[in-house]
């Protein structure tokens, strides 16, 4: 799933590829991808891309004061073409296009574009075609983003407290919490931090809350500096040759050269370190203890 430094890689990315330029037409290949209808899509044809920003997850692109917004959810992607077809996108259920953005070059011979995809069969891409980003339920509710020079230590230290005994991993995956973090993130940050994930938020003392909050600032500001500069295509391969624990079950620690170990769940998984996080004590992993009996 893209995360924080992988959709602030693509505003980069999109922003000095859209800036200045004319969106042609909207073609949406996946009916359901689409989540609102006032403004209707074919009112960004024509307009002129003024920003492209980020709100937590969600990718927004200002066009002349109206917005499309797009969240990737697990399985969607952007990639960018130099030349897209001539024909407008149609649907087809064997296809992961799910929308696609063609712009108007007139310095071009061909017409440059870029395709919104979502792999899989669990489909969860959004895309919002919006006045003002606010409209969008998931934005308006999201916490404060990790990065800004607004979270502080004091900030972090007020999540925590607030949340009482919750696991500070399902505290930071929270996007109405703290927005833009998601399970590999959480997984790094908590094995920078040397801390368990299903230690309790408000248990947290001042030491633990310093090492959390370096280690937050400082796991997700690497990942957006090594991503910056980096076209689209390149992100995902970026993002998983770095990371420490997460995906990396059964490897060696780059830190201690213990194994990974893993906690798993309905439908995700946490990785981490023994040695590293938790004073060399696995952690419960009751689906797997099922699985054995």
């Amino acid at each position: 799933m893209p995360e924080l430094p992988e959709v602030e890689a693509l505003v980069q990315d999109l922003r000095g590829r859209l800036v200045g330029r004319a969106i042609s037409r909207v073609d949406l290949a996946a009916f359901s991808a689409l989540k609102t209808f006032d403004p209707p899509l074919h009112a960004l044809h024509g307009t002129l891309v003024e920003d492209v920003t980020r709100h937590g997850k969600f990718l927004d692109i200002d066009a002349s004061g109206v917005h499309l917004v797009i969240h990737l959810a697990r399985a969607g992607w952007i990639r960018w073409r130099d030349e897209v077809p001539a024909l407008p996108a149609r649907p087809n259920s064997k296809n992961p296009l799910a929308a696609r953005v063609v712009i108007d070059d007139p310095d071009l011979d061909t017409q440059p574009g870029l395709d919104i995809t979502e792999a899989g069969t669990r489909k969860g891409l959004a895309i919002y075609v919006v006045r003002d980003p606010q409209q969008v339920e998931g934005i308006a509710r999201l916490g404060p983003d990790p990065l800004s020079d607004d979270f502080t230590i004091e900030v972090l230290r007020g999540i925590l407290q607030a949340e009482g005994r919750k696991q500070v991993k399902g505290v930071m995956r929270m996007q109405s919490i703290i927005a833009g973090i998601g399970n590999a993130y959480s997984d790094e940050i908590l094995h920078a931090a040397r801390m368990s994930p299903f230690k309790p938020a408000s248990s947290l003392e001042e030491d633990d809350l310093e090492t959390l909050y370096a280690a937050i600032r400082g796991t997700l500001g690497d990942a957006v500096r090594r991503s910056s500069g980096l076209a689209a295509s390149e992100l995902k391969g970026e993002k998983k040759s770095n990371l420490a624990v997460h995906g990396r079950t059964g490897q060696a620690c780059p830190v201690c050269g213990d194994t990974v170990r893993e906690v798993s769940f309905a439908d995700s998984s946490l990785q981490y370190c023994a040695t590293c996080q938790t004073g060399g004590k696995p952690l419960a992993d009751r689906r797997m203890s099922k699985l054995l009996k």
